[in-house]
This record gives C-alpha cells, sequence and structure tokens, in this order.
C-alpha cells in the first residue's frame, strides 16, 4: 500500500463519518427542542392545576370559615334562649 492508497482510505472514511456526525448532531437538537417545548407545555399544565387546586382549597376554607360562624351564631342564640 502506498501513501495514495493510505490518503484516499482516510478521505474516503472522513467524507463518510463527518456528515454522519453532522446529522447526528442536527438530529440531537432538533430532539432537545421538541423536549423542551414538551417540557414547556408540561410546565404549563401544573401551574394550571396548581392554581386551580389554590382556588379550591380557598373556596373550601372560606366555607369552613363560614361554616364555624354561622354554628357560633347558633350557639349564641341557644345560650340567650
Amino acid at each position: 500500500m502506498d501513501w495514495t492508497q493510505v490518503l484516499g482510505i482516510i478521505l474516503g472514511n472522513a467524507a463518510f463519518i463527518i456528515p454522519l456526525f453532522l446529522w447526528n448532531r442536527a438530529e440531537s437538537r432538533a430532539d432537545i427542542r421538541h423536549m423542551d417545548s414538551k417540557l414547556e407545555s408540561t410546565r404549563e399544565l401544573v401551574r394550571t392545576i396548581h392554581n386551580e387546586s389554590n382556588s379550591m382549597i380557598r373556596a373550601i376554607q372560606d366555607e369552613m370559615k363560614d361554616f364555624h360562624n354561622r354554628l357560633c351564631r347558633i350557639e349564641e342564640n341557644r345560650e340567650r334562649k
């Protein structure tokens, strides 16, 4: 084997490997962007659920306070009679 054959093999391998490397890198970046968009939509969904849960908890707490106040008034009315 002379140097031209070795150089031809090296260039041939490089001509095959470099495009595959660049294609693989582009695909991985596309996958990362896709995963980022999925994560962001999941974050938005979690935020929405969290806000809805907080509003429901606040409504339950307000109802509990109102119920307690009504019970206190009933007790006061019973004590007066």
